[in-house]
């Protein structure tokens, strides 16, 4: 699908923003000129969808829509209006200034309309949440959850060992940690708690067993990821480096319409690996993106 090309010059040639939620979605339009239209809410469901673009269309031809979370909250609406075409951008958040007059879905909603009507070209274009990439995304997703999961029991049993009674400790002393997980899951400890010795191996038991389910579920899910990626990208999974899970996290990054990146530039730059210029005076620097120091965990220092 190609992408609309974008004209807000015309009278009739109107920009709208949506702040969305879990329940309802507020949109907000613009004229060419950033003259408030109108805002109303509508319901997050098809029909609330058919709705507001029912809503911006009577305000005139739709030059562009930016949408808060096309990934998460919004990303119904922008399924719903991708398929019909209707130029998207993603909008990060609102800017700064605006949040100082308050906070509330209108005002949320026109700040994402000026946004769109100002800088439509530097806005980044929405993913197509849809086909064999968003399939691969759901299945990336429940595999790291299975990991997270299976990471978090075998360090329970480690810990658990450390404390268990003497006669326990001795038994998975010396046990690699593949056969520690098997053997603990073929145990078949009393079901009476009569101590902290059946205490400790009942629970032994239940966490290996649970380490054991996590094991399968992640099998299936790399069979199932390992189908869905070659298919989407066959010349990529058939090149030496790429394995199953590298290729679905760059085609999970790259979007089921690639097109959206032009450059090996707008790549690093939706990855947060593109320089910025940060230079002041004398000092010529660069810093890395916003996106970066929010994946660490980190605030970047202004001064």
């Amino acid at each position: 699908m190609t992408t609309p090309t974008l004209e807000v010059t015309a009278a009739s040639h109107v920009v709208a923003g949506v702040d969305t939620h879990s329940d309802t979605h507020h949109v907000a339009v613009l004229d060419s000129a950033g003259r408030r239209l109108g805002d109303h809410e509508f319901p997050a469901t098809p029909a609330g969808y058919e709705q507001l673009h029912a809503y911006v269309k009577a305000f005139g031809s739709i030059a562009l829509i930016g949408i808060e979370g096309t990934s998460s909250y919004g990303a119904g609406l922008t399924r719903y209006l991708s398929i019909r075409d209707v130029p998207i951008r993603e909008i990060i958040r609102p800017k700064r200034a605006p949040r100082r007059a308050g906070k509330s879905d209108p005002i949320d909603a026109y700040a994402a309309a000026r946004q769109a009507l100002s800088e439509p070209e530097t806005l980044p274009h929405a993913k197509n949440s849809d086909g064999h990439t968003e399939q691969i995304r759901v299945l990336l997703a429940t595999r790291r959850s299975a990991i997270k999961a299976r990471v978090a029991a075998a360090r329970q049993i480690k810990s658990l060992l450390v404390t268990a009674p003497d006669s326990i400790r001795t038994r998975w002393r010396a046990v690699s940690d593949k056969a520690l997980i098997a053997g603990l899951a073929a145990t078949r400890p009393s079901g009476a708690i009569t101590s902290v010795g059946a205490a400790t191996a009942i629970t032994l038991r239940r966490l290996a067993r649970r380490c054991a389910y996590l094991d399968q579920e992640i099998t299936d899910v790399d069979e199932e990821l390992r189908v869905l990626v070659a298919t989407a990208a066959p010349a990529m999974i058939a090149t030496k480096g790429y394995g199953v899970v590298t290729t679905a996290t760059l085609l999970i990054t790259a979007g089921a319409n690639p097109q959206r990146m032009h450059s090996e530039g707008s790549f690093a730059a939706l990855c947060g690996a593109s320089p910025i210029p940060a230079s002041s005076g004398k000092t010529t620097r660069y810093r890395l993106t916003q996106l970066v120091y929010a994946a660490l965990g980190k605030r970047r220092r202004t001064s």
